[in-house]
């Protein structure tokens, strides 16, 4: 595996298709042709050993078998990409039969962590916590997540020897109040220095923060949100 340093990007909530008739645009004129859009600017900028980190939403496919060619399809773009599974990820379920399946330069992460140039990369879905009938529920999933992020953290640490630790997340880890949160929390105490997340559209991404909190650095990387190109992490 690659273990000098290249660049490093992050997009989410590709969205694609997943065999189904499945257009984006009905979200708006933007969407349209969206991966298309996508994809001229991933091949014009990333090179065969970069990164590219993609935290969920990847396809609407129910199945594997029905998402495999949506993974292909990232799969002929330059670059390692690292994926998370989202929300509406219903097709991962098991990460053996996923890792199985995935093309040459292609990693999931669940629970787990992958060191990649210069990076320890690491991550979990998250989840929100809502007002009403369903915010017991949310909780537990909540909490289950932190879990899952700490254990993936955990791994992260075990097998770095030097490199900085970047985490994804599809949920928000925090909003533009910029307050603590347990995540946030579980990031300073694991020495984490990059956080990407997706999930937010439209008006949902005013509540995004995107910039430094206690010396972490965290960007919102939802496609749209990008206007459909990539993210640069830069230098950090």
């Amino acid at each position: 595996m690659q273990e000098n340093r290249k660049r490093l990007f992050a997009i989410s909530d590709l969205h694609l298709p997943g065999g189904k008739d499945k257009y984006m645009d009905i979200f708006g004129a933007q969407w349209e042709g969206h991966f298309d859009k996508i994809k001229v600017d991933w091949v014009s900028r990333v090179e065969d050993d970069d990164i590219v980190l993609i935290p969920g939403d990847i396809s609407w496919a129910m199945t594997l078998k029905g998402a495999v060619e949506d993974l292909l399809s990232i799969g002929e773009l330059p670059g390692y990409k690292v994926l998370l599974r989202g929300n509406h990820d219903y097709w991962w379920s098991s990460i053996s039969k996923l890792r199985s399946v995935l093309p040459e330069k292609m990693y999931a992460i669940q629970n787990d962590a992958i060191l990649i140039g210069n990076y320890a990369i690491c991550g979990s879905r998250g989840w929100a916590i809502t007002e009403g009938e369903t915010a017991e529920a949310d909780k537990k999933i909540y909490d289950r997540e932190l879990i899952r992020m700490e254990m993936s953290l955990n791994r992260a640490n075990a097998i770095n020897d030097g490199r900085k630790i970047i985490a994804m997340m599809h949920f928000p880890p925090l909003d533009n109040s910029c307050e603590d949160t347990l995540f946030t929390s579980l990031f300073e105490k694991h020495g984490v220095s990059y956080v990407v997340y997706g999930h937010l559209h439209d008006r949902g991404t005013l509540s995004a923060f995107c910039g430094v909190k206690s010396e972490i650095n965290y960007q919102l990387v939802s496609c749209d949100y990008l206007g459909f190109k990539l993210f640069e992490l830069g230098d950090f």
